[in-house]
């Protein structure tokens, strides 16, 4: 019997992937029920840095999810049908995106179980309150656009073939999604930067320009990250099959959006030097010159921005797959430094209370219990995309081709009465 079990149970690559994330989502499990019964207390989240390590992960899936409504607006609002398969898998990464943000929030909020109050309790003059909305309100259509892609799945088309050619009938209603998705995602991806930007306890964060800078790094992360996730799984499995054509098309067009992104974050910056302003002035120092200098200067700005901006710009490097893929890896690691950095840096330079007294500076390092349920958080991102490409047909430039061939044959069989 053991060795009938042996012969059958073959350890492969897949096997040993699934195994490390289950680990860690294992331990991860652990960390959030600890969380869930000793409460905030056992993190070093504390009054004055009550935003740390999960917000951060919250911001950032939420950007690099941005490339669903970036790509389908563009395809069914825009005409450019061409390029539909990538806006596809930018679809289920979106989704992943925005449910990775739901579990880092779940972690962060305390009570989980009132997460319901700001759908009954409405609270219209609190920006939270609006972002809150429209994330709900997406991750909705989100699961209405990834009802196609579900049904793929083998097992559901042959135990349930009613259901999956339902769930296929939703891409009828592509357009209409594309329209209320780009309504709902333009709102709170401008609105997060927006809930810093009124903050005027903080003035590093106390500044209009922030919506915009929100709304250009989540478009520009979004795209890189689908981009990036379509041509790592088509060198990993042959089950992931890509145009490499579209993809490099899309890419030039991340290093023109990268011109404007690094122009509106060095000015974002370096406009505050010109005077001394009390707490945005020492929050500059302290991101520039100080111990967050290495991430602006050389994740942000040079590796983040300037160097993937030449390697898609410049054709020679663009066509090329590898210098490719660590350009678009590198504007997705940008972006996810750049909201740890407005994150934290609006924290750490103290305003006083009192006159006269000197601004002060306090640190934050990430618990170990924060540390294990954001890396599962991760880890079920990773999981999750994993599964879809294997399953799912999430990355398959030629699956978009078949349903248009199988539509068109529909459309031209004759009608018998």
């Amino acid at each position: 019997m053991l060795q009938k079990l042996r012969s059958k149970l073959v350890i492969t690559p897949w096997l040993i992937w699934l195994g490390v994330m289950g680990l860690i989502l294992l331990s991860g499990a652990i960390a959030g029920i600890l969380v869930f019964w000793k409460g905030l207390g056992i993190t070093n989240l504390t009054d004055r840095v009550p935003w740390g390590l999960w917000i951060t992960l919250d911001l950032s899936s939420i950007a690099l999810g941005a490339g669903a409504f970036s790509l389908c607006a563009g395809v069914y609002l825009f005409g450019l049908k061409r390029f539909e398969p990538i806006a596809r898998t930018a679809t289920f990464v979106g989704l992943i995106g925005y449910t990775m943000a739901t579990l880092a929030l779940i972690l962060d909020i305390g009570k989980p179980e009132r997460f319901w109050h700001s759908m009954v309790y409405w609270n219209t003059h609190s920006l939270l309150w609006e972002v809150t909305m429209c994330v709900i309100l997406y991750l909705t259509v989100l699961l209405f656009e990834a009802m196609p892609i579900v049904a793929n799945l083998e097992w559901l088309r042959k135990r349930f073939p009613r259901i999956a050619e339902i769930m296929s009938r939703v891409h009828h209603y592509a357009p209409i999604l594309a329209i209320v998705g780009l309504g709902l995602s333009s709102l709170h991806q401008s609105s997060l930067g927006a809930t810093y930007g009124v903050i005027k306890a903080r003035p590093f964060w106390f500044k209009p320009e922030m919506s915009v800078l929100f709304m250009f790094s989540a478009i520009v992360g979004g795209i890189s990250l689908t981009l990036f996730a379509t041509m790592l799984s088509s060198r990993l499995t042959p089950k992931a099959k890509i145009n490499d054509g579209l993809v490099e098309r899309v890419a030039q067009f991340v290093g023109y959006l990268l011109i404007g992104y690094f122009y509106f974050r060095a000015w974002d910056a370096l406009a505050t030097s010109y005077t001394y302003d009390p707490g945005r002035t020492e929050g500059l120092r302290f991101i520039t010159k100080g111990p967050f200098s290495f991430n602006f200067w050389i994740v942000e700005m040079l590796f983040g921005m300037i160097v993937p901006m030449i390697l898609l710009l410049y054709k020679p490097t663009r066509v090329n797959r590898f210098w490719r893929m660590v350009a678009l890896f590198l504007v997705a690691a940008g972006v996810v430094m750049f909201r740890w950095d407005t994150n934290i840096t609006g924290q750490l330079v103290l305003m006083p209370y009192v006159a006269g007294q000197a601004i002060t500076y306090t640190r934050y390092v990430p618990s170990l219990v924060e540390i294990l349920s954001g890396a599962a958080i991760i880890a079920y991102g990773f999981t999750a995309f994993s599964l879809g490409v294997k399953y799912l047909r999430v990355v398959d430039h030629t699956l978009v081709e078949e349903e248009h061939e199988k539509v068109h044959v529909k459309s031209t069989e004759p009608v018998t009465i």
